[in-house]
């Protein structure tokens, strides 16, 4: 028998413990059968055993790392029998030990959820993005709480884009209903003959035109590329791009959107180019589906940068 397990992470305060009141005790999740939740920290409101029991759900508490172990879980299984698991990770540990880890035969990860406070997230990000970033990279869903008016919902997004492609993002409002609206004012005219993308502003167009493509569909575009030829694709293809910081430091990766072109033995191998472009959406083998694809129109050769990487914030 399969036994379906709810992860939530995300930092202390961020609103991990109330999503789970409101999923289990508010929601109709008890309906499920026996709950079992494994709280790994102390959240920002407290469980109410007798509320939990009305519910059909045991608490248990694992507050040191060291102790949150394949072993470990196999024991609560044992002891507790339940037909579905709610862990609230801690938000100091690393994801990734999660992933990884052993879970008792017959357990599921089908869900991951990470909660963030609006508030903080900003400076997080300033201050500590790979440890906050690291609790994000695996959610299925990100929920941004707390919005206000003034909230940066397209810096926020991008930076989480950046490291999880596949998250879907919410925004939260403080009283607790939830804004729809997250678009965002793109700070280059989609109206213009030939749309320049500054360095600034690459990490933007990248992330906007991946989700969606065929806003793009026919443009034309210059910007600033080093150029990257991978060994395994076609011959007239390549692809003019960037390094990005997505994280820190030590994860930097090339991002940039496969490129149509006559003469592509003519562009050197990490040369510095300034290249015009069409835009068009297509299948190609490198999306797994639909996604951008540029179609050379000029290619200048260009001068290496000052600052060789670009940002999503």
């Amino acid at each position: 028998m399969e036994i379906p397990v709810y992860l939530f992470s995300g930092f202390m305060d961020s609103g991990k413990s109330s999503l789970i009141r409101e999923t289990l005790i508010e929601g109709d999740f008890s309906q499920q059968g026996k709950t079992l939740l494994i709280l790994c920290e102390d959240g920002e409101i407290e469980f109410d055993e007798a509320e939990l029991s009305e519910v059909n759900t045991v608490m248990e508490m694992i507050e040191e790392e060291k102790d949150f172990t394949s072993a470990k879980l196999k024991e609560l299984q044992l002891a507790c029998q339940p037909e579905q698991v709610f862990i609230e990770y801690n938000g100091t540990w690393q994801m990734s030990d999660f992933m990884e880890m052993d879970l008792p035969q017959g357990w599921v990860l089908v869900q991951s959820l990470a909660t963030v406070d609006a508030t903080t997230f900003e400076m997080y990000l300033n201050n500590m993005r790979a440890m906050i970033m690291d609790q994000l990279f695996a959610a299925d869903v990100v929920i941004i709480n707390r919005c206000e008016e003034n909230t940066p919902k397209g810096k926020f997004r991008r930076a989480i884009k950046a490291v999880n492609r596949k998250a879907q993002i919410a925004y939260e409002r403080s009283d607790g209903t939830i804004d729809e609206n997250d678009m965002e004012e793109l700070p280059y005219d989609l109206n213009q003959e030939i749309i320049d993308i500054s360095d600034m502003d690459y990490g933007i167009w990248y992330m906007d035109a991946l989700d969606d493509p065929r806003k793009y569909e026919g443009k034309k575009v210059r910007f600033l590329a080093l150029v990257y030829h991978p060994e395994k694709m076609k011959k007239g293809v390549f692809v003019p791009g960037r390094f990005a910081m997505t994280c820190c430091v030590d994860d930097i990766t090339f991002v940039g959107f496969k490129c149509k072109c006559d003469k592509t033995t003519e562009v050197v191998h990490k040369s510095w180019i300034t290249i015009t472009a069409e835009m068009r959406t297509e299948f190609a083998m490198e999306y797994k589906g639909k996604g951008p694809v540029l179609y050379a129109l000029d290619i200048q050769p260009a001068e290496k940068p000052e600052d060789e990487l670009i940002y999503f914030s």
